[in-house]
Order: structure tokens, then C-alpha cells, then sequence
């Protein structure tokens, strides 16, 4: 069993927990009709791998903290991290939702077509997402986060991710 990653972008925190609300599955589920405009991108969590390409990008060096971002989903207070967590609390059993922060956002979204390509395979070198080091299996994954993220900007939206065990 892996982890769910889906990134997506919405107006706003409302218009995320009410689609959720209203939704099982995730924020790209809706037959036809998804709930938001996202990327199905299994296994790339925004703090190691998603970081990962940022730092790629930014060429700086990977920090866990590099992505930054703002829990919207559970809604309830995070509890403490002492002792085991009670089984029905959404906190252990997620899905979580979280906002990322527009820096990350205007990060993948200033990337050209022309810097795809090689920002692809300098992610797959540094990644553990890629079997390869040219990162054509990556491209596809760049490309759409790139334009996602031009989207979101253009609309004065934010991007988030869903996650789910």
C-alpha cells in the first residue's frame, strides 16, 4: 500500500472543505467532472519528494522544511505528540489537506517548457521516485505540476495537496 498524493488547486480553505465534505475519494474524484483541477501524483509527499523538486529547481539544497504549507484538513486541532494516537482520529488516519505556500507555487509555475527537460532529469538523479537518471519517467510529472501551478497563478488560486494512506 502506498501513499495518495494529489495536487490541486482551489479560490480558497472554503472551497476545499466543502467539496470534501460533500465528496469521498479526494479532490480529483467526480467522474467527468472532478471537484478541482489537480495532478494524480502517487508517493511524491510535498515535504521530501515535491521538496526534492524544488530544490531542484531553486538549486538549492533539499531541507525538510523547503516546502512549506498550512494544514486544512482534518479540521479538528492537531493533538499532541505524546503517546499513541487514538484509531479515530482523523489525524492518525488522515486524508490530510494542506495548503502549499504561493512561493512553491510560483516556483513550478515559473518554469519554461525549454528547462522542463533538464529540471526533469536533475530531479530524477536526486529523487527516489525515478529508476532512471535522464528523468523522461519524471517529465510528464514536471510538466503537469509546471502547469498547474501557471493556472493557479493566472487565477489568484492556491495549490494544495491531498494525501491519503
Amino acid at each position: 500500500m502506498g501513499v495518495l498524493t494529489d495536487y490541486f488547486r482551489a479560490a480558497d480553505d472554503g472551497a476545499v472543505l466543502a467539496a470534501l465534505d460533500a465528496a469521498e475519494g479526494g479532490p480529483l474524484v467526480g467522474g467527468a467532472r472532478p471537484a478541482f483541477d489537480g495532478v494524480e501524483a502517487k508517493g511524491v509527499d510535498p515535504d521530501v519528494v515535491l521538496g526534492q523538486l524544488i530544490a531542484v529547481v531553486r538549486r538549492v539544497e533539499w531541507a525538510v522544511d523547503l516546502v512549506g504549507g498550512t494544514p486544512v484538513w482534518p479540521t479538528t486541532p492537531e493533538p499532541g505528540r505524546e503517546g499513541p494516537a487514538d484509531e479515530d482520529d482523523p489525524w492518525a488516519t488522515g486524508p490530510w489537506v494542506m495548503r502549499l505556500d504561493r512561493a512553491v507555487r510560483d516556483t513550478l509555475a515559473g518554469l519554461t517548457d525549454a528547462e522542463l527537460p533538464a529540471v526533469s532529469a536533475r530531479w530524477a538523479a536526486e529523487s527516489e521516485e525515478s529508476d532512471t537518471s535522464d528523468g523522461g519517467d519524471l517529465h510528464w510529472l514536471v510538466e503537469a505540476l509546471a502547469g498547474l501551478a501557471r493556472r493557479a497563478r493566472e487565477a489568484g488560486e492556491d495549490l494544495y495537496c491531498w494525501i491519503c494512506l
